[in-house]
């Protein structure tokens, strides 16, 4: 006999409670388009629109001015001992901002005493020159006078990155005035380096969206597939427009290279045209500090083994890597330049890898970053399509140790 059980009476409908678990975000990387990349660099210049230079200083650091009245010598041992290529001057007559000391100035010093006068005359009057004299030798030389740029602290970071750009200047003084008395005061000086460690530090989700490689962003100085249009006679230089020098290169003609081009390291070359090793003027620097003036007619690799333990070696990069990768490295460690030599890529090609292939400074990283470069303006279009319906938050600002 079968039975069936039934229940005497129907279960009441249970209801069940809605969940209040949060579903869990994806964790598939963002897709890589041109669209992100440039709502990426868009919300890097809104944030640099939003924040003032004031913002960039970081906890704790150290101001070194210079009086006027300082003599060469006595000012290139202040920088050295301080850590620093270049330092705000002050003139204590007048109770004013003077400009900046900088290496160039050193390099045209060394460049009108090499040509006008004896070891002996520019070893004696480097110990009284003054520093308010500089200016003097610019005219001597026919160079032109750096302008006496300076801004307020309150001033946004983008108007100061437009204005570093603008003058070609590495450094930017911020000025205020005492309350009481009305005089100028020095209260800090805004460099390249320090604009872009606070972009890296403060947008980083935006950094990592700059995936874009070096190459296409047209980002550096590389070397042109031809030669030079119209080459002069001894002047054939097969990584044109970029200056080079090799091992057994004189000292001073490097220190030319330096003034003629306004530029900071030349990097040093092999026979195959590999990178060895990098050039810069702090290292013509650490010469005239030790009393070697007579060591311009050194070869640069004679040169190179007087300098410092301590240097960080050359950065290298190749074209194919990000612009976000380049970010991550200056939050890293101190960068002022990168080289770049050919990769796989060019190797691939027929290339050599190890072979110098372009330069990357970091005026050429803020061109790109603050609008002054743009891929045939398509960022340019982008920001003026979105900028009145934008929404975008600015990040909290994290300050640069």
């Amino acid at each position: 006999m079968s039975s069936t059980l039934s229940p005497t009476s129907a279960s009441p409908r249970v209801r069940r409670k809605p969940s209040t678990r949060k579903r869990a975000g994806s964790h598939l990387p963002q897709p890589q388009t041109q669209e992100s990349h440039d709502a990426a660099l868009h919300a890097i210049r809104k944030t640099l629109r939003g924040r003032t230079a004031y913002d960039a200083f970081p906890v704790s650091f150290r101001l070194l001015v210079l009086d006027t009245k300082l003599n060469v010598k006595k000012a290139l041992q202040c920088l050295l001992l301080n850590g620093v290529v270049s330092a705000p001057l002050w003139n204590s007559d007048k109770s004013k901002f003077a400009g900046m000391l900088t290496v160039l100035d050193i390099i045209h010093l060394i460049q009108y005493y090499y040509h006008t006068a004896s070891y002996d005359t520019a070893a004696a009057d480097v110990e009284t020159f003054r520093l308010e004299s500089l200016r003097e030798i610019e005219k001597a030389l026919g160079v032109a006078t750096p302008p006496m740029l300076r801004e307020h602290p309150d001033s946004s970071l983008y108007d100061a990155a437009r204005l570093l750009i603008q003058t070609h200047a590495r450094r930017l003084p911020l000025l205020d005035n005492d309350s009481e008395s009305g005089h100028e005061v020095i209260v800090s000086v805004l460099t390249q380096y320090r604009l872009l460690k606070f972009i890296s530090i403060n947008c980083t989700k935006e950094v990592h969206q700059l995936h874009c490689s070096l190459r296409k962003l047209g980002i550096g100085t590389y070397v042109h597939p031809l030669s030079p249009p119209e080459p002069e006679e001894g002047h054939d230089n097969p990584f044109w427009p970029i200056a080079t020098a090799t091992l057994d290169t004189p000292v001073f003609d490097v220190v030319h290279l330096f003034s003629e081009m306004e530029i900071s390291a030349v990097p040093i070359i092999d026979e195959d045209g590999i990178v060895v090793n990098l050039y810069e003027t702090v290292d013509v620097i650490t010469l005239v500090r030790l009393g070697a003036y007579q060591s311009l007619d050194l070869t640069v690799r004679e040169a190179l083994n007087q300098r410092s333990p301590d240097f960080p070696g050359v950065v290298i990069c190749t074209a194919s890597d990000s612009l976000g990768t380049l970010l991550q490295l200056i939050k890293k460690r101190r960068v002022h330049r990168l080289v770049v030599v050919e990769g796989d890529e060019e190797e691939r090609r027929g290339g050599k890898k190890g072979r110098l292939l372009g330069v990357i400074t970091l005026s050429d990283v803020l061109k790109y970053l603050i609008g002054v470069t743009s891929i045939g303006g398509s960022v340019e279009q982008f920001e003026e399509a979105i900028r009145s319906t934008d929404r975008l938050a600015v990040p909290n600002v994290s300050l640069p140790s």
